[in-house]
């Protein structure tokens, strides 16, 4: 993860690997926790008689609020801070609006610039990655098979976890 993350969520990468037996899932979570080091509580099996799978699936309810706030201050001002550097070059090339009105030229730079980082703070608050996580396990519920969950805390440990468990036989999703 990077140094200053625009989520609020401890688990950003996660992954459902879709089995066709509850028997195969749990032999899995078995094996993932104890041959990738993975803790158990970053594991949950899904199946068609699980209660909450909501919560299961996305556990952190409060970090979804957070990512809303984090997402949308951080990266509005990197919107800003990128629109004061847009408005600096467009000043130091010398365009002729820019140089002529630097007050209102720096202010509709800044504005455009912090009104982009709100819209992509919108975008990250709303997880499209998650989509497909959260569709392939409720489809696979609606076909009577069971998923294995994983809350990976890097999108390496997602990346090693997607790997182990589709060698034995599962269909992942993995988020971004």
């Amino acid at each position: 993860m990077s140094d200053l993350p625009v989520t609020g969520e401890v688990s950003n990468s996660k992954l459902a690997a879709v089995f066709a037996s509850r028997d195969a899932a749990r032999d899995a979570a078995s094996a993932i926790v104890a041959e990738l080091g993975l803790q158990p509580a970053q594991v949950k099996i899904v199946g068609p008689e699980s209660a909450d799978v909501d919560i299961q699936l996305e556990p952190e309810g409060g970090g979804i609020w957070r990512t809303i706030v984090v997402a949308h201050v951080r990266l509005g001002i990197a919107g800003a801070v990128a629109g004061l550097l847009a408005f600096g070059a467009l000043f130091w090339v010398g365009v002729p609006f820019v140089v002529q009105s630097p007050w209102a030229a720096g202010l509709a730079a800044t504005g455009f610039g912090a009104t982009a980082g709100l819209l992509l703070g919108g975008l990250v608050s709303l997880r499209p990655d998650h989509d497909r996580y959260i569709e392939a396990t409720r489809d696979a519920i609606s076909d009577g098979r069971t998923t294995l969950v994983v809350h990976a805390l890097s999108a390496e440990q997602s990346a090693r976890s997607a790997a182990y468990l589709a060698q034995r036989g599962a269909d992942v999703t993995r988020t971004l």
